[in-house]
């Protein structure tokens, strides 16, 4: 007899609910072996060698994707490769993570001894503290579950949920002990969207030729006011001598300013106006270093210079949204 929509529900609900009770007794059960084990791979001049089998070698092999994605190198190594001459990718200085909920994978269980002798720290993530397992390891940490949320009890869910939470705990921690920062996870995901965006500079990101007005010296309002509207930079201006080096920044604040005076502007030189040793940016900045400073400062836009102190583009705030969103976020 088919199950109707709502006990499909009800068994869904009921999983979640073992998952999550699973994940609260894991929380309540993280001790001193936690902390001695995230120590030692902090420690650690190698790398995390992490090894398991069936499911708990696919959550091992996510968990050693997560480390390295977050600053602390690690490799997955499937254990019946290792019998078979993979352990010869183990180096000097590596530390082990063993993962089985029973600590009694006999696969497992038959390379220890070659670890030991070559003098290994190994960490074991169990179910079991009198397990084989358990007992040949130097740090133990025990997977704390009631029950298994599969009806029978057999196939691996909490247990497989908990260890892969308490490996994500243990990334996370090892991640703020070596300080690693967006601009690490930068270098690491260059690819993905958070690293674009942190490893672009200014110079990927300005307006440049005709919608980066600039003006000289000589020039009157009315010529920049001219300059700013045929351009898409956003109501302003660079001021800039004969060599192209900037001078000055004129923007249609400035002009609000001045138009409430009630002055007749138009005719006036730009160089009366302009505000004089404007912010800037460089060219080779990180884009978000400019995020930052439109942020703090609340300006709409700043010209951009290159090393000879040139004006060679312009940066407004609309260019920035994804970087500024990034700030907004610290």
């Amino acid at each position: 007899m088919p199950y109707t929509k709502q006990e499909i529900l009800n068994t869904a609900k009921q999983v979640l609910k073992l998952e999550h009770e699973a994940l609260a007794l894991t929380q309540q059960s993280l001790d001193e072996n936690f902390l001695k084990a995230v120590h030692a791979i902090a420690k650690c001049k190698g790398r995390v060698v992490i090894i398991g089998i069936g499911k708990s070698g696919l959550i091992g092999r996510k968990i050693a994707a997560t480390m390295a994605s977050t600053g602390t190198p690690a490799i997955f190594i499937h254990p019946v490769e290792a019998l078979h001459g993979d352990l010869g990718m183990i180096m000097p200085g590596d530390i082990i993570l063993a993962i089985s909920f029973s600590g009694q994978t006999e696969e497992i269980n038959k390379i220890l001894p070659s670890l030991e002798r070559r003098k290994l720290t190994i960490i074991s993530m169990t179910g079991h503290a009198q397990s084989k397992l358990a007992e040949m390891s130097d740090i133990h940490i025990q997977i704390h579950i009631k029950r298994e949320a599969c009806p029978y009890n057999l196939a691996p869910t909490c247990s497989t949920t908990a260890t892969l939470a308490v490996g994500d705990a243990m990334a996370l921690c090892l991640m703020k002990i070596k300080h690693f920062e967006k601009r690490d996870f930068a270098v690491f995901h260059p690819g993905g969207s958070l690293g674009k965006l942190l490893l672009q500079k200014v110079k990927d990101v300005m307006r440049t030729g005709k919608s980066n007005p600039t003006v000289r010296e000589n020039a009157t309002v009315q010529d920049a006011l001219l300059v700013m509207t045929q351009s898409d930079a956003a109501g302003a201006t660079s001021i800039v001598d004969k060599h192209g080096k900037l001078k000055g920044y004129f923007t249609d604040g400035d002009l609000r300013r001045a138009l409430q005076k009630g002055a007749d502007i138009l005719k006036c030189n730009i160089t009366q106006l302009m505000t004089k040793n404007p912010r800037f940016l460089t060219e080779d900045a990180p884009a978000v270093e400019a995020a930052k400073m439109i942020h703090s400062t609340g300006v709409d836009n700043l010209p951009v210079l290159n090393k000879n102190g040139k004006v060679v583009g312009i940066v407004d705030e609309k260019d920035l949204i994804e970087y500024i969103a990034l700030v907004d976020k610290k």
